[in-house]
């Protein structure tokens, strides 16, 4: 089991519930419910690792919790109003 963070949102778009690990460029799922994306995304992360591994890809390796952490500074603080 792979420990790559997975951000999991409500897409009104879509109707349904998108999965992405933003560490794989590219990996994401849909579901119709937030579990079902979840486990839709497992399955997309073992094929983004197998393609990149006959492909001779670099695999990022997992900060899971840590890198959640680096978005969330990065962007949500970023947007936060700054004092002065």
């Amino acid at each position: 089991m792979h420990k790559y963070a997975i951000e999991i949102f409500y897409s009104e778009e879509d109707e349904g519930f998108i999965a992405v690990v933003p560490e794989l460029p590219g990996c994401s799922a849909f579901g119709e419910t937030a579990e079902k994306a979840l486990e839709e995304v497992k399955i997309a992360i073992e094929l983004w690792l197998e393609t990149a591994k006959e492909e001779g890809r670099e695999i990022p390796k997992p900060r899971g919790k840590e890198f959640l952490n680096i978005l969330y500074e990065t962007t949500v603080r970023a947007k936060e109003p700054q004092k002065v």
